[in-house]
């Protein structure tokens, strides 16, 4: 060793230059050894408890380029050595440039490897908003690569103040040019993240049934509508509308009328709203909620009818409400009640014409007191 040490090369012993060859050696194994090391325990690891973040982190570090750990190893070891304060500087400068590209390329594996656990329709089969995801998952893999790249530009002593400005600028220039498809973009990303609706979910959109949700994509959102013809609504106007979500509705409230006629007995009458709750009871996924005689109608003795049917599904709905009016017009006829048409009564001296709605214009002449009129 001391004899090396007489041996110059660009005024460096070649002692020096040969620790510097051990040292990076040594850097270049130890680095290698140690990726190597973990991305085989954490690829274990996800193997064992089918963990998505391990195995995204043995997918990233399966991604560690070679080249740049050599590289990153020479570095280290002319950085022993004592060199030139400039070219220590380009040294170290060269040194984060590496780091950073080898942490980009970790972070955009990662990034892949996570689009390919999520959008993959085996493995989420349950995924919804697929072309948002992606939309996030390239935003965030922008996102830090443009971090990565202005952390390096700094520690190479770039003045990044004026060049971040200048992207705000830009950025509120680009901004202002497609502000209705970053309108869109973003109530894209506010659909992923607030679900306010999903694939499959049957909507109503401010009182327009629009239809059954196909696609939900960066801009626009696609439905299919009961006529079977495909509806396309901007994302941005769907959240700026009132939206009526029946897939997610557990129960559903019904309210129906239905009138009489007034020469129906009062013991009848009274009676009626016990025979519903006996008729709604008896069906299956319903809840009977009220039934009373709501009103003296134009023609008719009125009642309202409240339940509850226990599901979600429209056919189950109309079934139920099909059995309710069969079982009434049943109970009904058993009873001798009937129900109430639209009637118009009008008096002309001696005759009474009575107009229905089936028999327009009939007419029935009874005797009147003496001295009626036109009511």
């Amino acid at each position: 060793m001391h004899l090396l040490n007489d041996w110059l090369l660009a005024g460096i012993p070649l002692g020096n230059w040969l620790n510097a060859v051990i040292i990076a050696t040594l850097a270049y194994l130890a680095m290698d050894l140690v990726t190597r090391f973990l991305t085989r325990r954490l690829t274990v690891l996800s193997s064992r408890t089918s963990s998505r973040i391990d195995n995204i982190a043995a997918d990233a570090l399966s991604h560690t380029k070679r080249w740049l750990l050599f590289l990153l190893a020479i570095v280290i070891g002319l950085g022993t050595l004592s060199l030139p304060e400039k070219i220590d500087l380009r040294l170290s400068q060269l040194g984060v440039i590496l780091v950073g590209i080898q942490i980009a390329i970790w972070f955009n594996s990662g990034i892949s490897a996570w689009m390919r656990s999520v959008v993959n329709p085996e493995t989420t089969p349950d995924l919804r908003n697929r072309a948002t995801t992606t939309t996030i998952a390239f935003l965030v893999r922008l996102l830090v690569l443009v971090t990565i790249l202005l952390a390096v530009l700094a520690n190479l002593g770039v003045n990044i103040t004026a060049f971040v400005a200048s992207l705000g600028i830009g950025g509120v220039a680009v901004a202002l040019a497609l502000q209705t498809i970053l309108s869109d973009l973003f109530a894209s990303l506010s659909i992923a993240f607030d679900k306010p609706f999903e694939v499959g979910d049957f909507i109503i959109v401010d009182e327009v049934m629009l239809g059954t949700v196909e696609y939900i994509g960066i801009k626009t959102t696609r439905l299919r509508s009961l006529g079977g013809e495909q509806l396309v609504r901007s994302n941005a106007e769907l959240l700026k509308s009132v939206i009526r979500n029946y897939k997610r509705m557990s129960e559903r409230r019904v309210v129906f009328s239905f009138g009489i006629r007034y020469e129906t007995p009062i013991e009848q009458v009274g009676a009626l709203g016990g025979v519903m709750k006996e008729i709604i009871t008896g069906i299956e996924n319903t809840r009977f909620d009220r039934a009373h005689f709501q009103k003296f109608g134009p023609s008719s003795l009125d009642f309202e009818v409240v339940y509850i049917v226990l599901s979600s599904d429209f056919n189950v709905y109309m079934d139920i409400q099909q059995k309710i009016n069969l079982a009434l017009m049943r109970a009904c006829a058993e009873r001798d009640i009937h129900f109430a048409r639209p009637t118009t009564i009008m008096h002309l001296g001696s005759e009474v014409r009575v107009s229905t709605a089936e028999n327009p214009g009939a007419a029935k002449t009874d005797e009147l007191p003496e001295g009626s009129k036109l009511v």
